[in-house]
């Protein structure tokens, strides 16, 4: 059985708030073992995405791509992540839109819908540790999911990216580290 949430954590723990991610990624499992949620969902990390994770969303209710970024507002950005027509890419690494692009080529049908949680990061050199500005940050992603996973329904999740929007003056439609 498919788990019906997908969280994949984008990152290089060598690269120093690039791993930023992957650390969350790792509390989140532990706090959902611990709440007994497990197998509600199914956590994928990766140093990048790729076309073949588009495979993954497939059966999928919701789907949450969590990435650090330079030039996102501190400590994080939640938004809705969009599909964008596109041609196939041919590429080793995808945004998240990408990989939504790519999975109705596959499977002739929209994707599920998808969120990102871009989180703040400064320092990405390779060598590099975790900056003390980005270990506060990752706290608050963390306490920011063990409250959205309350709810695993698109309409909630859609009410958390508003509730961001209005307490945001800036738009957010990329997390990069580049």
């Amino acid at each position: 059985m498919v788990a019906p949430v997908l969280i994949f954590a984008v990152g290089n723990e060598s690269r120093g708030d690039d791993a930023l991610a992957p650390l969350l990624l790792r509390r989140l499992d532990a706090w959902l073992q611990k709440e007994g949620r497990s197998a509600d969902f199914e956590l994928i990390e990766d140093f990048q995405l790729q076309v073949e994770h588009a495979m993954d969303i497939a059966g999928r209710r919701l789907v949450l791509f969590i990435d650090a970024g330079m030039d996102t507002p501190a400590p994080y950005a939640f938004y809705r992540a969009q599909s964008r027509d596109a041609s196939t890419p041919y590429s080793h690494a995808l945004t998240p839109e990408a990989v939504l692009a790519v999975y109705p080529q596959v499977y002739r049908e929209a994707p599920p819908p998808a969120f990102i949680l871009c989180i703040r990061g400064e320092q990405f050199e390779l060598g590099s540790s975790l900056s003390p500005a980005a270990d506060s940050w990752l706290n608050s992603a963390m306490n920011f999911m063990q409250q959205l996973l309350q709810e695993t329904e698109a309409t909630a999740w859609e009410m958390q990216v508003q509730q961001q929007a209005a307490g945001d003056a800036e738009k957010h439609e990329a997390c990069t580290t580049q």
